[in-house]
């Protein structure tokens, strides 16, 4: 899942963007609402974290751009403007959901999945493939009973693939929906992430590779 956060306060900045990267989510930046529209234009999205306060105006003027422009990507305004003519006018612009600062982290982590996933197709939050069982909510990982250490990007990657069971996931999915900016997608990047997960999944393996396009989990649903 992969997220744009509009925040020009470098140390919350910071402590949002280190936070979201740690519960597995791809984070881009922008400092500015110039920047930001421009990242919306060229970027999928799964939700935008967007303050007010910004250089160059008031973050619910990027929403309400997006939506104008016909954007529906989910969107959490993250403001210290706590009234409630502040909130309404956060929702008539287009905001999907309003947390103000102070805020704790983990509140906004679970937030921000929630957004997510109104993204995708309506989805169980639990999946199982063969004998493996993928708890979406808890974000764990078992095959045969036994617990699976996963990492936040290989978790990231099984759930993409996991929720579009049935279809084949090409490597440009997983580098748009699974990484940020900072990404190199000609590297080799994707395909180790893979080759890991793998790895840690076991033998029969439930990831097929299309050759030249990229993967399929567990076959057809």
């Amino acid at each position: 899942m992969r997220v744009l956060v509009l925040e020009d306060d470098g140390e919350l900045c910071r402590e949002v963007t280190d936070g979201l990267r740690s519960a597995g989510f791809a984070v881009d930046l922008a400092q500015s609402i110039a920047d930001a529209d421009f990242k919306i234009a060229i970027n999928r999205y799964d939700c935008l974290v967007v303050d007010r306060g910004l250089p160059d105006g008031d973050g619910l003027d990027l929403v309400a751009g997006a939506r104008t422009a016909g954007h529906t990507v989910p969107a959490l305004m993250l403001t210290g403007r706590d009234g409630l003519h502040d909130r309404l006018a956060g929702f008539e612009h287009g905001a999907d959901d309003y947390l103000t600062k102070p805020f704790a982290l983990p509140e906004l982590v679970m937030r921000v999945r929630a957004l997510c996933r109104r993204r995708e197709q309506p989805t169980a939050s639990r999946i199982t493939v063969a004998d493996i069982d993928i708890d979406l909510m808890r974000r764990r990982v078992t095959r045969g009973g036994i617990m699976l250490a996963l990492t936040p990007k290989e978790f990231a990657v099984l759930e993409l693939m996991a929720t579009r069971r049935g279809s084949v996931v090409t490597r440009t999915d997983l580098i748009e929906c699974c990484w940020d900016e900072m990404a190199e997608p000609a590297s080799n990047v994707v395909d180790a992430v893979v080759a890991k997960l793998r790895r840690k999944l076991g033998e029969p393996s439930v990831i097929e590779t299309v050759r030249g396009t990229g993967f399929l989990l567990g076959g057809p649903a």
